[in-house]
């Protein structure tokens, strides 16, 4: 297992009282927890993977979530098994709707 850990600039998020849950750690697929972080315009990011040597990839994904996101203020852990970047971008958008109270 790798563990990365990554902080973006992103415009702060409509806070929900509770954390969001969304997917399932299997065979390609990862889970993601959103819950509130504690910087209102930084989105931090801690991944746990199976796949190592995919940080760039992971930072690429995961800025260009953070610029076309409001995400600020959110701490969010994610459980990978090796998803593409396109789940996780899939998985990252539910679960950000999901902490903001299926918002879309």
């Amino acid at each position: 297992m790798e563990t990365l850990d990554f902080q973006f600039a992103s415009a702060p998020v409509s806070r929900s009282a509770h954390a969001a849950l969304c997917g399932v750690v299997g065979s390609g697929n990862l889970e993601i927890l959103v819950q509130a972080g504690d910087q209102p315009a930084t989105c931090q990011v801690s991944i746990k993977t199976s796949a190592r040597g995919f940080g760039a990839t992971w930072q690429a994904v995961l800025g260009s979530f953070a610029a076309s996101h409001p995400a600020g203020g959110t701490r969010i852990d994610i459980n990978d098994m090796g998803a593409t970047p396109a789940v996780v971008s899939l998985r990252l958008a539910q679960a950000l709707a999901e902490y903001r109270g299926g918002e879309q």
